[in-house]
Order: structure tokens, then C-alpha cells, then sequence
């Protein structure tokens, strides 16, 4: 099997795609050491037409596929997409429109987080070589056998997809991974504005100064990697943002008592700058920090015990509906509808409040109830005595 590494030959395959209904996708990348993950190989395949992409290659330009990844009178099918959506978005080539099998398995009865090969041994009845899975995809040549593994996760892909779609349909869940899809492609979720990196943690306070520290400190972070192109864990651990903001030290000998700062850091390259950017969010704590939504409705004292009762019925309903509870909503979920009855959760709107959110709103009020049947937890309605006269 010979790669795709001339553009003229890129071109030549493209051209093929154009007319095809859905193009499957897929990608092998390296970023263990890096930041930004270095794309390896890319895999494409329609149900007449297969290839391996060398993106390494020399003076290969892939702008003829990454016009086939923008064309949205394809659809482009990915098994859990979320990584190489983000490489093509970096490479401002979103892929839209978009299917995930692993959502479209979820949503098809096929548990939590399917498994690319488990989906095939189920749909296809095949069983994938995984002699090639920890092959080093910067390296080259690659061998037949490499590239051989490769395609064929697009070939099973192209062949899983009509067979998941198919399903979906007749059960009438296909408009469930579409609405999954809208947010997969969201541009939110793949920002790397160093500004931004503080809403991918997890402040514990929320008080100016905490929240000003925390932010210029992600931030910094944020720009380190990108520059020295490292791992965010390497120039600085998540829970040590956390201490800095906490403890707000503006000096070295400040910075050098935290537990959760390497020892000599200040003393390293990075310390002066980390100290400059927390003077600089202590300025105006105020105007810098973040502001976060808070719920308008007061935690009730007995959430804990309401999140609970909704994670039975959660699992009821999905087991009901044949759906992995984790697509229906997430316990961020059930903590906010035990909060709120009106609460902006994706589980109190559309499909899943039909599947779910009602349900979850009457077990609040009393309506329903939840009954151990065996080794079965049943859901039945509560029958009210009517009010005496």
C-alpha cells in the first residue's frame, strides 16, 4: 500500500469524494510531548474509494482535503471525533456536517462510550489486528503492515455508518446524534485563547482576588505551552493554579512556600514571568476577574438526597429507552435540576426532556416513584387520594 504525499495525487483522490454522499475519517497524531498535537496520518474512505494521507510528507499541501472536510454537502463520519475535530480546526477546517459513530452507538443501545473495535465486533462481526495500536506514527517508513491497521478503521467506519444510521432512523433517534453533533463542531470547545484557559478548570472560590489570580495564572500557563509547545502539566500542575490563586504571592520566597509549586521554580524561567503575571491581575482584581453565572435559586438542603433519587431514575429511563444514561445528562445535570426546576440544562429540553426532564420534575414534586421490582427498579406513578370535602 503506497501513502498519499503529492498534492497532485491528494487532489486526484479529493476529486473522487466530491460526489459522495458521506466521507469517513479518521486520524493518527502524536502529542504526548507537545501541545499541539502533530498530525501523522490521515484516513479517508467513501464506500468505493480508500486512501492513506501522509501529512509529513514533504511539500504535500493538504488544502484539497481540507476543502472536502468544509464541504457541507458531504458528511464526514468519525469514531469519537472530539480529538480530530480539534486538529482540524486548527487547521481551520471544521468538518461539517458531522457523525460520530461512538455517539450514534450510545444513542443505539450500545452502552457508554462504545468502543470503536467492540462496535465493529457487534455490527460487522469482524475482529480487528491490533498488532500495529502503539505503532510511533512520526516515524517513517511505515510499514504495509502499519498502514494496513490504519485504513482500516475508515473501511469499517464507511461500512458501519449506513447500518447505524439505518438503526437510528427506524427507532427514530437520528435527530438525537444530530442535535450531539451541533455542539461537537461548537468552536467554544476547541479555543485555545490563553484568556479563555480558565473555564476549562475548575475554580473552588469566587471571591475578585481569587478569581483574578486564577485566571492570569491559567492564562499564563496557557501561553507557555503554546510558545514552548509542551503539555500544560509540564510548565504547571492545575492544582498548583489553584494554590497560586489562593495564596496570591507576589515575591519568590512567596512563590518557593507553596506545596504544590516545584521546588526552585522561581529561580527557573519561568518564575519572573509567573510573578509578573499575578502583580499584573492583582492590579484590579475587580475588573479582571471572570465573571461566573451563579444559580439564581438557593442550593436546597436536600439536593444531595434529590441528585440521588434522579440518578436511579436516570438509569431507569435509559435502560427503558435502550440509550446510554450518560447521552440523557450527567450528573452535572441532575445537580442542577435538583436545584432548579427551570434550570438551563440540555436534559430539561427537546429529546431529553421527553426522555428524562419531565420525569425527573415529577419525581420532585411527588408524582412519580421509584419501586425495586427484583433486581429491577420500575417507575410508577403516585396516585394522589383526593382531598376530603
Amino acid at each position: 500500500m503506497t501513502p498519499i504525499t503529492t498534492t497532485a495525487d491528494l487532489a486526484a483522490f479529493c476529486d473522487k469524494l466530491k460526489g459522495q454522499e458521506f466521507v469517513a475519517v479518521d486520524t493518527e497524531f502524536m502529542r504526548e510531548t507537545t501541545y499541539w498535537p502533530k498530525l501523522c496520518l490521515i484516513q479517508a474512505a467513501t464506500p468505493t474509494d480508500e486512501a492513506v494521507i501522509d501529512p509529513l510528507a514533504e511539500g504535500l499541501d493538504l488544502e484539497p482535503f481540507l476543502e472536502i472536510l468544509r464541504n457541507e454537502s458531504i458528511l464526514k463520519v468519525f469514531h469519537a471525533a472530539r480529538q480530530d475535530v480539534e486538529i482540524f480546526y486548527n487547521l481551520k477546517a471544521t468538518p461539517k456536517p458531522l457523525f460520530d459513530t461512538q455517539v450514534a452507538g450510545m444513542a443505539a443501545g450500545f452502552g457508554e462510550q462504545i468502543a470503536y473495535d467492540a462496535l465493529v465486533r457487534q455490527l460487522l462481526k469482524i475482529e480487528l489486528d491490533k498488532s500495529s495500536r502503539f505503532t510511533d506514527w512520526a516515524r517513517r517508513p511505515l510499514s504495509e503492515a502499519q498502514l494496513t491497521y490504519a485504513l482500516a478503521d475508515v473501511t469499517h467506519l464507511a461500512a458501519l455508518y449506513p447500518m447505524l444510521r439505518a438503526r437510528l432512523e427506524k427507532e427514530g433517534r437520528f435527530a438525537w446524534v444530530a442535535d450531539e453533533m451541533v455542539g461537537l463542531t461548537d468552536a467554544s470547545n476547541y479555543d485555545v485563547e490563553p484568556e479563555n484557559a480558565w473555564r476549562r478548570l475548575k475554580p473552588r472560590r469566587t471571591t475578585a482576588k481569587y478569581l483574578a489570580v486564577y485566571r492570569g495564572v491559567a492564562a499564563w500557563r496557557e501561553r507557555m505551552a503554546q510558545q514552548r509547545d509542551q503539555p500544560r502539566g509540564r510548565i504547571l500542575k492545575d492544582e498548583a493554579i489553584d494554590e497560586i490563586a489562593t495564596q496570591a504571592p507576589t515575591d519568590a520566597d512567596g512563590l518557593d512556600r507553596l506545596r504544590s509549586v516545584p521546588k526552585g521554580f522561581s529561580g527557573s524561567r519561568f518564575g519572573p514571568d509567573l510573578l509578573a503575571a499575578i502583580r499584573t491581575a492583582l492590579k484590579d482584581p475587580e475588573g479582571y476577574a471572570p465573571v461566573i453565572e451563579r444559580s439564581k435559586t438557593p442550593p436546597s438542603p436536600a439536593a444531595g438526597a434529590v441528585v440521588e433519587l434522579l440518578k436511579v431514575l436516570l438509569k431507569a429511563r435509559a435502560e427503558d429507552a435502550g440509550v446510554a444514561s450518560k447521552l440523557i445528562a450527567t450528573v452535572s445535570d441532575l445537580e442542577l435540576i435538583a436545584n432548579d426546576d427551570n434550570a438551563a440544562t440540555p436534559a430539561l429540553t427537546g429529546w431529553r426532556r421527553q426522555a428524562f426532564g419531565e420525569d425527573a420534575l415529577k419525581l420532585k414534586r411527588g408524582e412519580l416513584a421509584l419501586v425495586l421490582d427484583g433486581t429491577r427498579v420500575r417507575v410508577v406513578e403516585v396516585r394522589r387520594a383526593p382531598k376530603a370535602g
